[in-house]
């Protein structure tokens, strides 16, 4: 089995061999890229498992290297991305909510805000990379709650007949609540079972991939219950 192969997308020098590094202690294979257009490329010709993405980057920024990824080469099917999802963790320098969300609706799964310790953005990595190989596992070919089809064999979801296209979190998440309609799972537990964090201090992570998911399929898909959590309705 080859190594896994991430690709470091930052146009400082010092923290882009900083984070290459660990993740080779790590035991990853590692490329680095310092600007949006060599990302683009190297993106494409390497097809590396998981991409640690920065924001701010000169040719063209993170969020649009991030549409291109996800949108794949001009020639590539629904059903080939579908099949090879690529996470996308994304480093930015503000905490600001507008700019995390955009981030996630352009294709991210998951994000650090700067400064970050390396030892935690190796564990956010290894989370991302475990929930892409579970996903390769064998399951349902399809799972149907009120006019939401999600046929997990080929990662594709569509609602009243209209494909959506979600990044590989927002469809694992969009799996576990549909897998429980009706019932309100708190963040703590979605977190742990989706995200695979032991602790509960990343619950804002959940409430941005559920707007995301509401923006994408429709505000009334997932009803909040303040305080506690989030349950899918099921639409007649």
């Amino acid at each position: 089995m080859r190594e896994r192969r991430i690709l470091v997308v930052e146009d400082e020098r010092t923290i882009a061999e900083s984070v290459a590094a660990r993740l080779r202690a790590e035991g990853f294979t590692v490329e680095t890229a310092g600007d949006g257009p060599t990302a683009v490329a190297r993106f494409r010709a390497w097809q590396p498992d998981l991409v640690v993405l920065d924001v701010m980057l000169p040719g063209f920024d993170g969020l649009e290297v991030c549409r291109r990824i996800q949108a794949g080469p001009p020639d590539a099917t629904a059903a080939v991305r579908a099949h090879r999802p690529v996470p996308v963790l994304m480093l930015t320098a503000r905490d600001d909510e507008t700019d995390l969300l955009v981030g996630l609706a352009v294709g991210a799964d998951d994000y650090l805000t700067k400064p970050f310790s390396l030892r935690e953005l190796a564990a956010r990595v290894h989370v991302l990379l475990r929930r892409v190989e579970r996903a390769a596992a064998v399951a349902p070919a399809a799972l149907t709650v009120g006019d939401v089809e999600i046929n997990q064999a080929e990662r594709r979801v569509s609602r009243a007949g209209v494909e959506v296209h979600l990044t590989p979190t927002e469809f694992d998440l969009l799996v576990h609540l549909a897998g429980r309609p009706r019932t309100v799972l708190p963040r703590e537990r979605l977190l742990a079972d989706v995200w695979g964090w032991a602790e509960g201090s990343g619950t804002r992570t959940v409430d941005s991939h559920v707007k995301a998911l509401r923006r994408k399929l429709g505000a009334d898909l997932i009803r909040t219950v303040h305080g506690v959590g989030y349950a899918l309705e099921v639409q007649p």
